[in-house]
């Protein structure tokens, strides 16, 4: 029988099952969506429970549409929201709090008190992450806390932490493997970037006890068998947060190769390899993958709004009826008539760093047209873009060869066009969007040679479009001067 890869994409949205074979096609998908609770303003949590059983509901429907049976599985992997973090009961099984979600800011407060106390270099130097409610040390803390006798619980070895990879490993083994990969355990806050281990200092300043936290393990290997679905023993071979997966599956496995995923937001990340960079223009450090002992490490910097900015003009403006319709209303004037869109809803992302900065619309004349700031939103996004990639080139020494892409906006041609224009650099979008997913098959199947190594996975690399620099450098230079007049423009307020 021929056999099959089954990726599970658990997001902040939605939990997906996606079927791959050999030569990486999609073969099926099975998609449930999840709800986001919001308690209080700022704050966003989901049911931990909810979770796992979309993925018990995905992995099913997807064998059924499909007709492959359980058999034909040679592995699962698994790729997940990162940062979101729950605490169960290590008997039960029962969470003692909703999972609190990445975007969460519900213990911002605590990262604030480490800032007046002067301790964030010494966080960053250790972890390569800014200090920031996003990460999950004061997630965990936060729960400890408000959680009445959860750190007496805690501390005597009764309740378990994890992220979503490791919440649903340790659901299908059927609570025995309490494990994290490297990718996502860098996203705690918790875990030394140079020694791949907990940190001692770390702990005690979060006060967090090491028994709760799950053995740090590589991206792609057998951790266990999935029990109690199947009669089939499944191998679990894969763990790796979502944007790692992603660079993965775009095969970005060579130093200074560079993805972004136009979603929400955007996520940028370039592949340092055994590199530690510590940027000094607002990006963070973590690590990409650990396969086989051996770590590629990656700068990553996010754009707070990109796919957002178009849904405003849908949403909030209503100058467009769906996103599709942005490029065609683009395209239909010559340029963005001088204008310039800065989408800082929620404030600057990298390298800016501003959260409190709001967007603005600048260069309005009598003849703007709704054309012109449909182009200009779109435009924002390249600009954004390109902020980052400046600082990660800056931060890496590295020169860009290309940018490979991936996203719902990715979709758009026009902005494509004009993101290579803007980093006089090729745009290549990949044919598979399904890139996340992709990227944590490849690690499972690598881990029970469904493929043979790496340079066999990038020839499978399928390219969608190809979009290559045809502005003039005057031209190039004078948009992207007045996108930065723009930006400096909204953090005077």
């Amino acid at each position: 029988m021929d056999q099959y890869i089954m990726a599970i994409d658990q997001g902040t949205t939605s939990t997906r099952a996606i079927l791959f074979d050999s030569e990486s096609n999609i073969i099926s998908v099975a998609q449930k969506e999840l709800e986001n609770f919001y308690p209080h303003p700022g704050w966003v949590e989901q049911n931990a429970n909810d979770i796992w059983a979309s993925t018990v509901g995905v992995m099913f429907e997807v064998l059924a549409k499909s007709g492959i049976r359980e058999q034909q599985i040679a592995a699962i992997g698994i790729t997940n929201q990162r940062e979101t973090s729950v605490v169960w009961d290590k008997e039960t099984g029962i969470p003692i709090y909703f999972a609190i979600v990445w975007q969460s800011r519900q213990s911002d407060a605590y990262c604030e008190k480490f800032k007046d106390e002067g301790l964030e270099d010494m966080i960053k130097e250790k972890t390569g992450l800014l200090l920031d409610p996003y990460f999950s040390a004061s997630k965990i803390r936060w729960i400890l806390d408000h959680v009445e006798g959860a750190q007496q619980r805690a501390e005597k070895g009764e309740l378990l932490f994890g992220t979503m990879d490791t919440w649903l490993l340790w659901k299908l083994t059927k609570g025995e493997k309490h494990m994290s990969d490297v990718s996502n355990a860098s996203r705690t806050m918790l875990m030394n970037i140079h020694t791949l281990e907990y940190d001692e200092d770390l702990l005690k300043l979060w006060n967090i006890p090491r028994c709760m936290l799950p053995q740090i393990v590589d991206s792609s290997m057998v951790y266990g068998v999935c029990k109690g679905l199947f009669d089939t023993p499944i191998p679990i071979a894969s763990l790796v947060g979502d944007q790692q997966a992603a660079l993965f599956g775009q095969t970005c496995f060579d130093a200074g190769s560079v993805k972004n995923t136009y979603g929400t937001g955007c996520f940028l990340l370039m592949n340092t390899k055994d590199r530690i960079i510590h940027s000094s223009h607002g990006l963070v450090t973590c690590v990409g993958w650990r396969i086989h002992g051996e770590v590629d490490y990656v700068l990553e910097g996010s754009v707070f709004v990109a796919g957002a900015a178009i849904q405003w003009l849908r949403d909030g403006l209503k100058i467009i009826q769906n996103s599709s319709e942005s490029e065609q209303r683009a395209t239909s004037v010559q340029d963005c008539g001088g204008v310039y869109v800065v989408p800082s809803f929620t404030g600057l992302g990298a390298p800016y760093w501003k959260p409190q900065v709001k967007g603005a619309i600048f260069g309005l004349s009598r003849g703007t047209s709704q054309e012109h700031i449909i182009r200009a939103t779109l435009e924002s996004l390249a600009y954004q873009t390109a902020d980052v990639i400046e600082a990660m080139r800056e931060d890496s020494g590295l020169p860009l060869t290309r940018l490979q892409v991936d996203g719902g906006a990715s979709r758009n041609n026009f902005l494509l066009q004009f993101q290579s224009d803007i980093l006089h650099t090729q745009v290549v979008r990949s044919l598979i969007s399904e890139t996340t997913a992709l990227g944590a098959a490849y690690l499972a199947g690598l881990a029970v040679g469904y493929w043979k190594d790496q340079d066999e996975i990038r020839k499978q690399f399928q390219i969608g479009g190809k979009f290559d620099p045809q502005m003039d450098e005057v031209s190039r230079n004078a948009r992207i001067c007045g996108w930065k007049r723009a930006v400096s423009a909204v953090m005077i307020f």
